[in-house]
């Protein structure tokens, strides 16, 4: 029986985009010729017509299947869900916004072939905003650093995973899902191939900053305790020098007695100083209990408005399935 893939494409209002990059990965698989394959688009319930088109498409194409769920679960949740609805030998994650090339998986399947169960694809180069890629990279090395593990900088979760990968990834069974977090975390044998990440040609991002913030700090807390540790350390830091200056203040006063003024100026900027202080490490200890939180809840990931053309299962692969061993859940 010959070898599956499943690419996984996620997507949210790219209307102007589907078409292409179905045509590429179909030209793609096609061309390397040996494998059966499906394409997934896991459909963050779009508000333009990507939908409409994605229909279009499956109808001609059985190898495209449609996720649409009922609202948006944000992109950590979403794509996660469609890689782990695939049931291919190995899973292609590839976004829709056409800045990854479609044309690597080509050299991502020889690395799979080899016996390479992760291929990562790194953008070392990028044609997007040079300030924005430029803090990316160091938000990359500050969580290498606080890391206890490898990080991958300038890693999307563009790549390839072995099915023993995704069922590793499956067992985690996280709620909020940081898959760049969990393919370090597993930490098996992997191959890094660099790309230049080209410039989105149409549509607009849907990054803002609030979900830059979450994403940062979803990795920081996933990865280290570092900054609860600071926190402690810098409370220490404050409490001996609220010592030394009171000890400073009780001396220099008893030494000029009828000549020490200092006024309520100093008095005033103590108090925001430390109110700052107490803000700054509340929010660190907030981010670190609302992933408890998130936890705790064991909400799904996604939820299910329809699917398009899961009835068409690789082939040889529902005789398999009929006999209980066929691949991941359907």
């Amino acid at each position: 029986m010959r070898k599956t893939i499943s690419i996984v494409t996620p997507c949210y209002n790219e209307e102007a985009n589907v078409e292409e990059i179905h045509e590429r990965v179909r030209k793609v698989m096609e061309g390397v010729g040996t494998y059966d394959y499906e394409h997934i688009f896991i459909d963050n319930a779009s508000r333009d017509q990507t939908v409409a088109i994605l229909k279009r498409i499956a109808l001609a194409d059985h190898r495209v299947k449609i996720i649409v769920n009922t609202r948006n679960f944000g992109h950590l949740r979403s794509h996660l869900h469609g890689m782990l609805q695939a049931s291919g030998d190995a899973v292609v994650l590839l976004f829709s916004d056409l800045q990854d090339p479609p044309e690597l998986i080509r050299e991502m399947l020889l690395h799979w072939e080899q016996g390479t169960p992760v291929v990562l694809a790194i953008k070392n180069t990028s044609e997007e905003n040079g300030a924005m890629f430029w803090i990316r990279t160091k938000y990359y090395r500050l969580v290498n650093r606080l890391a206890d593990l490898e990080t991958y900088e300038n890693f999307t979760g563009f790549g390839l995973y072995d099915r023993k990968v995704m069922e590793i990834v499956r067992s985690f069974n996280d709620p909020y899902p940081y898959f760049r977090g969990m393919v370090a975390e597993i930490g098996l044998p992997h191959v890094k191939l660099f790309y230049n990440q080209k410039r989105r040609l149409r549509g607009v991002t849907k990054n803002n900053f609030y979900t830059l913030y979450d994403l940062a700090m979803l990795g920081v807390t996933n990865f280290s305790k570092v900054p609860l540790r600071l926190l402690t350390f810098f409370g220490f830091g404050c409490a001996l020098l609220s010592i030394l200056v009171s000890i400073a203040y009780t001396v220099y006063k008893l030494l000029f007695w009828n000549r020490f003024s200092v006024g309520i100026a100093p008095l005033v900027i103590g108090i925001f100083f430390f109110a700052s202080v107490q803000l700054i490490c509340l929010g660190i200890l907030g981010e670190y209990i609302g992933a408890i939180h998130t936890q705790v809840l064991r909400r799904p990931l996604v939820i299910e408005k329809e699917r398009v053309n899961f009835e068409h299962d690789f082939p040889g692969r529902a005789e398999l399935h009929a006999q209980g061993a066929g691949g991941g859940p359907r």
